[in-house]
């Protein structure tokens, strides 16, 4: 009686401008022998992903920030570079990237949703929160200022303002501007 054994792998990696990179290797093989499937399934998902992270390795194409892609505002999205390693991505080393400023900057240097923006700033106007300890909340949870902040991370720094602020988001909505 032969097994039938089956293995996917597949990785996906952000790039700017909304864009990203996904591979999938998929195999099959047959055993003889139940107690070849564990070693055998081991021998295969180290395959498929030293496979799959090899072939990431060649980026290709990356969308221009002077191209018209836009980040669905209207905007051109902000291109954030990363260099891929070892089939992992690393971001650009913060000493390289452009040091924040807290003057009032128009919408499209904010990589969050406009939304998400102006919650950020109404948390931080209305609380008197110091700006250097939100970009350094945002720098330890993910290692790059608040307006860099794609929409998931602006949400945790949302939800990490109000828990700071004593504020929980539970009875209202704290997605709603308040009239």
């Amino acid at each position: 009686m032969a097994i039938k054994l089956e293995a996917t792998y597949s990785k996906k990696l952000g790039l700017p401008n909304f864009s990203s990179h996904c591979y999938v290797v998929s195999l099959s093989t047959e055993l003889t022998d139940l107690s070849q499937v564990e070693a055998e399934s081991r021998r295969l998902y180290a395959l498929l992903q030293h496979t799959v992270d090899k072939e990431l390795e060649e980026v290709g194409y990356i969308p221009d920030l002077h191209s018209p892609a836009q980040n669905g505002n209207g905007h051109a999205r902000p291109v954030r570079t990363r260099t891929v390693r070892n089939g992992g991505a690393t971001r650009t080393p913060a000493s390289e990237r452009p040091q924040p400023t807290h003057e009032a900057e128009p919408q499209h240097d904010w990589a969050c949703s406009p939304k998400q923006r102006a919650l950020i700033l109404r948390i931080v106007s209305e609380n008197k929160l110091d700006k250097d300890d939100v970009e350094a909340m945002a720098r330890q949870l993910f290692g790059i200022g608040v307006k860099e902040c794609d929409k998931m991370q602006a949400s945790q720094i949302i939800e990490d303002l109000f828990e700071k602020v004593g504020q929980k988001p539970g009875g209202r909505n704290p997605w709603r501007q308040r009239a």
